[in-house]
């Protein structure tokens, strides 16, 4: 390379340069205007449901929803665990999950193959106030569906060999959960809340399930099961003669079987702490719970508004407290536990074995600091537009909305529930926060429970603080 070229290379970017810096100033770009301020949330226009009753007490709601060629289809039940005796436990889950294990016409493949004839697949699950059946189908198939829902329920066969073999899948299921620290929490704080109840009796014995017979599980669904505790949903698209027209065909001869019966609890309210030991553990699995209101209560959409705000979503007080600026949890979160009559509020996480006490003085500094002072404005109209749009969102589908018509069935509330929560979330007011989280966030009440290494653990939850009054 010559001198010259060498020469072109250095120089010509040093010029450039001091062009730059002698070139006339580039005009700055104008300022970003401020975003326009987000709307007010929409109220949600609840979709006009058609009702009638059968003669037998079967309770039916026919709801026109969406435009696409699709209906679900949904019978709940009121029974559950919560029928169950004190040895019975799970024996609910056993004869839920034999329901589409074969009935008197169909065995149990037809029953899968009548349901994937219309287009769908036909799902049953129990839990502890209820018990339901449901699919969603074609619109054109809708009748044929309705049919399928009331063989499967009023004609159960519970074959001898189904009875074995769904044991053995529920033995094995007990074992899984058995082994995850979150659900012996779970379980310690249920038994320690309700007692005798049974809501505090959340698993089985192995012989207790072993010991199961079809007699059993026949004689549980006599009792329990039947037309006069039972809701039938039809929510999308359908023609609504020929549907009320093969329900009234297929359940009118459904025996109406017992009438509803509520066995709300008596929780215990003394303050206390529950451990389980699990030596070396690296992580404990914390809960925190104190009674609530019930969903029938007046005030309880102002409770759902105190929740979110203090645990309930990720931007959530304790969210931010242990997990972003602390980091003692990964996933933290509280909610309210409803059951008929009955609600608990409860906080959730698992944090570092090391940091077990710091984790719990941190929440429980969290809730006094709410009790003391009124959430800003400004923080409350976030957690109120989270959950004005989540509220929208769980509408915005046909099995969506039947799960909001059983919520509010289930717990005797008016259909304006659902058409006005939109504008009573927005309503809520900092100092009704407060009011709430001073009414029924008591630490006095408060039951702790922890799972993890106590000889790590327990030194730390002597230094917890007093409650402020």
């Amino acid at each position: 390379m010559n001198t010259r070229s060498l020469r072109s290379r250095l120089v010509a970017p040093a010029l450039m340069v001091f062009g730059l810096l002698h070139a006339p100033a580039i005009a700055a770009a104008p300022a970003k205007e401020a975003p326009p301020a987000p709307a007010a949330p929409k109220p949600f226009k609840v979709p006009v449901r058609t009702e009638f009753k059968l003669d037998n007490g079967l309770e039916v709601s026919l709801l026109p929803y969406g435009d696409m060629p699709k209906v679900a289809i949904q019978l709940a039940i009121d029974t559950g665990n919560i029928h169950e005796k004190s040895n019975e436990v799970w024996l609910a889950d056993l004869t839920g999950k034999l329901l589409v294990e074969g009935t008197t016409s169909r065995t149990a493949e037809q029953v899968a193959q009548t349901a994937a004839g219309l287009g769908g697949q036909l799902n049953v699950g129990t839990t502890q106030d209820q018990t339901f059946v449901g699919i969603e189908v074609l619109s054109e198939s809708a009748p044929q569906a309705v049919a399928l829902i009331a063989d499967v329920i009023q004609s159960p066969a519970f074959p001898p060999a189904e009875v074995e073999r769904v044991k053995a899948n529920l033995l094995r299921d007990v074992a899984i959960y058995r082994s995850q620290p979150q659900v012996l929490a779970d379980e310690l704080l249920a038994k320690a809340v309700y007692g005798d109840h049974p809501y505090g009796r959340i698993f089985p014995t192995e012989e207790m399930l072993k010991g199961y017979t079809r007699e059993g599980v026949r004689a549980h669904y006599d009792a329990n099961i039947g037309a006069a505790r039972s809701r039938l949903y039809i929510v999308g698209r359908f023609d609504a003669a020929s549907v009320e027209k093969a329900v009234r065909e297929v359940f009118t001869g459904w025996k109406p079987g017992p009438a509803r019966v509520q066995n709300p609890p008596t929780q215990q309210v003394a303050k206390s702490v529950q451990y389980l030991d699990r030596p070396g553990s690296v992580q404990s699995t914390v809960r925190v719970a104190v009674k609530a209101l019930p969903p029938a209560s007046p005030d309880y959409v102002q409770q759902e508004v105190m929740n979110t705000l203090l645990g309930g979503y990720f931007s959530s007080r304790i969210t931010a407290n242990i997990r972003e600026k602390k980091g003692y949890s990964y996933s933290p979160y509280s909610e309210i536990s409803v059951h008929v009559g009955d609600a608990s509020w409860v906080q959730n996480a698992d944090v570092t074995t090391a940091v077990t006490g710091e984790s719990l003085k941190e929440v429980l500094k969290e809730v006094d600091t709410l009790r003391r002072t009124p959430p800003s404005a400004d923080e409350l109209r976030e957690v109120q537009n989270y959950l004005a749009g989540v509220f929208l969102l769980q509408n915005s589908s046909r099995n969506g909305i039947i799960n909001k018509l059983r919520f509010v069935d289930l717990h005797g509330l008016p259909d304006s529930y659902l058409r006005d929560y939109v504008q009573t979330v927005m309503a809520v007011t900092p100092e009704q926060v407060k009011q709430m989280a001073t009414k029924t966030l008591t630490r006095e009440s408060m039951t702790i429970v922890v799972v993890g290494d106590l000889k790590v653990v327990k030194p730390q939850l002597k230094v917890l603080p007093p409650p402020v009054r």
